[in-house]
C-alpha cells in the first residue's frame, strides 16, 4: 500500500486525514505542522517540516496538503514546492462519497471532500479544494490553488482562474468568468464576470472599494 504524509495539523487536515482513512488506498504515515497536535483520526504527528527528507528518505514519497486556503495560497504553495523538490507527489485525493461524472479532469495535488457534484465537462486544476457539498456543473474551469468552499455552487460553464477563494455558500451563475486573485464573500452571487482581482460582496456580489 503506498505511504502518504499530509503536511498541516490543523482542521483541514484532520478532514484529509478522515478522507484518506476512508478511501483506504493509502498508508498514513503521519503529519507534519508547526505545532503536535497529537494523534489525529489515529494518525501520529511527524514533526515539523523539516522531517519531510527523512520521511522520502524512508520510503514515503506521496503527500497532500493539509492545510486550508483563506485569502491566499501563499503557504500551500511554499509548502508544496519545498515537498516536490524533496520528490514528493502529490495524487488527487476524491472522497468516496462525492459524484464525479464522466469526463471530468481533476488535477494533482487537489482535494475533494464529502458531497461533491462535479459534472460533466469540468476541469479542476492542480492543488484546489473542492469544500463540502459544493457543486461544480458542466463545463466549468475552475484553476489552480483555488478553494471551492463549503456549499458553493457553480453553475455551467463557469471559469475560475488560479489563485481565488469562492466562500462559504456563494453562488456564480452560468458563464461568468473570475479572473486571477479573486475573493468572493460568503452567501454572495456573482451574476457579472470579475475582471479584476480584489474581494466581491453581497447580492449581487459587488468589489470593496
Amino acid at each position: 500500500m503506498p505511504r502518504i504524509l499530509v503536511i498541516g495539523g490543523g482542521g483541514h487536515a484532520k478532514v484529509v486525514i478522515s478522507l484518506l482513512n476512508k478511501i483506504r488506498e493509502y498508508q498514513v504515515v503521519g503529519y507534519v505542522d508547526t505545532v503536535n497536535h497529537g494523534v489525529i483520526l489515529g494518525v501520529p504527528y511527524l514533526g515539523t517540516d523539516d522531517v519531510l527528507p527523512g520521511q522520502f528518505a524512508r520510503g514515503t514519497n506521496l503527500a497532500t496538503l493539509g492545510i486550508g486556503q483563506l485569502k491566499t495560497a501563499e503557504l500551500r504553495r511554499r509548502l508544496r514546492d519545498k515537498a516536490i523538490k524533496i520528490g514528493y507527489v502529490f495524487p488527487a485525493v476524491i472522497s468516496p462519497t462525492a459524484i464525479i461524472n464522466e469526463d471530468v479532469h481533476i488535477g494533482a495535488g487537489t482535494v475533494v471532500m464529502d458531497g461533491v457534484v462535479v459534472n460533466s465537462g469540468s476541469r479542476i486544476g492542480c492543488f484546489s479544494i473542492v469544500n463540502t457539498r459544493s457543486s461544480i456543473d458542466h463545463d466549468c474551469q475552475v484553476g489552480n490553488f483555488v478553494h471551492v468552499a463549503p456549499g458553493v455552487t457553480l453553475s455551467g460553464g463557469v471559469t475560475i482562474e488560479d489563485d481565488c477563494l469562492i466562500g462559504t455558500g456563494a453562488t456564480v451563475i452560468q458563464y461568468k468568468k473570475i479572473c486571477s486573485g479573486c475573493v468572493v464573500g460568503a452567501g454572495s452571487v456573482v451574476t457579472t464576470d470579475l475582471l479584476c482581482a480584489g474581494t466581491y460582496l453581497g447580492i449581487p456580489a459587488r468589489g470593496l472599494q
